[in-house]
């Protein structure tokens, strides 16, 4: 499940994650990202992973057709706060291969700095 939060930052597209993702949640989050995308030239992200359980396909196809129509170009900067260590390592490898996003990894009592490092 994927929850739209607030966290009172105009451009962010922010949300919680717990269990597994459905192609419905993950149409809730990508209309926001496009709805943001129109709105501002440049978004943050903020992802809350309370739970990971999986993900359906349809939900990864749903993703991918987003970014092929839409690119990550627009997206500046993605805060990801979890306590898993292996969540942490895949946000490393994240940042290294999406060279012009900066992407972090912050621990669940972290959220404060998370939202100030999309606001800097």
């Amino acid at each position: 499940m994927l929850d739209i939060i607030d966290i009172k930052i105009d451009n962010a597209v922010a949300f919680k994650m717990s269990g597994r993702i459905t192609e419905n949640d993950m149409s809730v989050v990508l209309a926001e990202s496009r709805f943001k995308s129109e709105r501002f030239k440049k978004i943050v992200i903020y992802e809350e992973i309370e739970s990971f359980s999986g993900i359906d396909f349809s939900a990864i196809a749903e993703e991918i057709k987003y970014l092929y129509k839409v690119g990550i170009s627009n997206i500046d900067k993605v805060a990801v706060v979890a306590d898993k260590g292996w969540i942490e390592k895949i946000v490393k490898i994240e940042d290294k291969l999406f060279s012009n996003i900066h992407i972090k990894y912050f621990k669940s009592d972290e959220k404060d700095e998370a939202i100030r490092f999309l606001k800097e």
